[in-house]
């Protein structure tokens, strides 16, 4: 026993100080043997002059920043009203049981108590910002407040703002009070216990058959991936498993998709959508397009049919689920007003990630879009840099000594090469000088303006993914890992309108494909380089990939399970 409790001593010390304890075990065999250790604490170095950056959002961009972050010289203080990460690509499985809740949170301490990186956290919601003397102004959750102190006040020399967006509405009558969102967890539980409701309501023997039909009806506004993932995901719980729970109305039972626009899946290939709208036609769900919801009320949805002449018709209906698009928050609306943004829908950074119009603020995510510069905006500056002779001038020459800068700087200069199937600079130039085959060939800047005048209409704004928000988080973190080494040697393109560099390279986001579970154990992918593929073999393709991107271990044992729990038992339609 005494031997045990000295083990049990040294594996505490060595796992408390296990950055700073230099163990040494010396196994001898004579005279029967013996165990020797020596622990040496090694002084830990104290890190002076400490920046504070502050972190407001658990999501998938200031997690992805916090992941990555390891610089030591920070002191980082998290804000955010959940103390958990919510895998949101899954919230669909979770509405109809075939994923738990547990199953796609991890608890931000989990997340960072392993970090070298000072890391506090403060379950609160931020209700102000302001950027002019570096403070945060928060307030506490209700029931977290101590002595009725609810509001408390945070300095930074760093700010990241990841909070995400609120549902877009566009003020729609009605659809506060009467629709499901799904954009948190909450949401996604509240609707599971909703369709079994609706089951059992509908299954009371005094209920009117016309009354089971509107109960029974379910309808989905939006188009997007996350409304037809939501659809296919309710279709598969209806026939797999509640007809066989409810074998007296399953025929009542009817699944109605919402869009505005001329097709669902818009911003995924032509092929995808075609197939996406003929599957749920034949599996049953009925596709509306070109049906704008003008107003919801307690059983009925109002819709504007763009398509024969804007008529108003009215739609019965038992639940239903809103999901077409993002709107700003309150205190970003705010925050945007101090700054000069009002007019804009987002907050505005540049190709950095940096907020326009304030120091030392950083946003990402979807609260965030990038205003990237346009080429045009800077010809002068760059046919200047470029003429090094001062000549008025540029040879073909001088100007490719600065493409590789004009192509990081500006990224629409490559994505117009490519859709245009040029190989490099030069064949742009010919298109606006002729033959540029010898590099004595000399340009003034109109012949420059003429050939880059297309080049920014290439120019886009970046989805509202999670694949955007992860990428630029861990762009940011990577930024902030190397900030003072960067300061002395900056990496990234030149400043066409100053002198030097600038410290890094713009961010660029790389699109690494997207799904749209289509039900039936089908998924349609988009992947790069314009490959399409949709069947059972995307389906499990989805399988591995939403497996593999889960915040940790804990969290991809639980979903492969339910995963397993699934195909074995079926989906839980009990109302907990």
């Amino acid at each position: 026993m005494a031997r045990f409790s000295f083990f049990q001593r040294l594996s505490r010390t060595f796992r408390d100080n296990h950055r700073t304890v230099k163990l040494v075990l010396l196994c001898t065999a004579v005279s029967g043997g013996g165990i020797v250790a020596y622990g040496e604490l090694a002084p830990s170095e104290a890190v002076t002059d400490r920046k504070k950056v502050v972190v407001l959002g658990t999501g998938w961009a200031a997690t992805s920043f916090m992941k990555n972050l390891d610089n030591p010289k920070y002191e980082v203080q998290v804000v955010s009203p959940r103390n958990y990460f919510a895998f949101t690509p899954l919230l669909p499985s979770v509405t109809c049981g075939t994923v738990e809740a547990r199953s796609i949170v991890e608890p931000v301490r989990n997340i960072f108590r392993k970090k070298k990186v000072d890391v506090q956290f403060s379950e609160a919601e931020c209700f102000k910002i302001d950027a002019e003397n570096k403070k945060v102004y928060c307030r506490s959750n209700a029931n977290n407040s101590l002595n009725g102190k609810e509001e408390f006040v945070v300095d930074y020399d760093y700010l990241i703002i990841g909070v995400g967006a609120n549902v877009n509405t566009f003020n729609t009558p009605g659809v506060v009070e009467n629709c499901h969102f799904l954009k948190e967890v909450e949401d996604a539980q509240k609707i599971r216990r909703t369709v079994i409701d609706c089951f059992e309501r509908a299954n009371l023997p005094e209920v009117s058959e016309e009354e089971k039909k509107r109960i029974l009806h379910f309808a989905i506004v939006g188009g997007g991936p996350t409304g037809v993932e939501f659809a296919a995901s309710l279709h598969d719980f209806v026939n797999e498993d509640l007809v066989r729970l409810y074998p007296g109305i399953k025929d009542l039972v009817k699944i109605t998709l919402l869009e505005a626009g001329d097709h669902i899946l818009s911003m995924f290939d032509k092929r995808i959508t075609a197939f996406a709208e003929d599957k749920f036609h034949r599996t049953g769900i009925d596709v509306k397009t070109g049906s704008m919801v003008v107003k919801v009320s307690e059983k009925e949805i109002s819709t504007k049919e763009l398509k024969n002449g804007g008529n108003i018709t009215t739609i019965p209906y038992g639940m239903a689920v809103w999901s077409t698009g993002i709107g700003t928050r309150p205190f970003i609306k705010d925050f945007m007003s101090q700054i000069g943004q009002a007019s804009r829908r987002a907050l505005a950074t540049d190709e950095w990630l940096r907020v326009e119009g304030c120091n030392n603020v950083y946003a990402l995510g979807d609260c965030a879009t990038i205003n990237q510069r346009k080429v045009m905006e800077d010809i002068a500056a760059i046919f200047k840099k470029a003429d090094k002779r001062n000549s008025g001038t540029l040879t073909v020459k001088e100007f490719q000594d600065v493409v590789k800068d004009i192509c990081v700087r500006y990224p629409q200069v490559e994505l117009y090469l490519k859709s245009k199937q040029m190989r490099n600079i030069a064949d742009l130039l010919k298109e606006a000088r002729g033959d540029v085959k010898k590099e004595t060939v000399e340009l003034n800047i109109e012949e420059l303006k003429t050939a880059l005048s297309k080049v920014d209409s290439q120019m886009k704004f970046l989805p509202a993914t999670a694949q955007v928000a992860s990428q630029q988080g861990i762009y940011l973190a990577k930024c902030f890992n190397r900030m003072e080494e960067c300061e002395k040697n900056p990496e990234g393109p030149l400043r066409f309108r100053g002198e030097g560099r600038h410290r890094f390279n713009p961010f660029q986001y790389k699109h690494l494909g997207q799904f749209a579970p289509l039900g039936g154990e089908q998924t349609a992918a988009q992947l790069p380089g314009d490959w399409v593929s949709i069947g059972h073999s995307s389906q499990w393709l989805w399988y591995s990939v939403y497996a593999s991107k889960q915040v940790s271990w804990r969290t991809r044992a639980l979903v492969v399970t339910d995963w397993t729990r699934r195909f074995i038992f079926g989906r839980d339609s009990s109302r907990i």
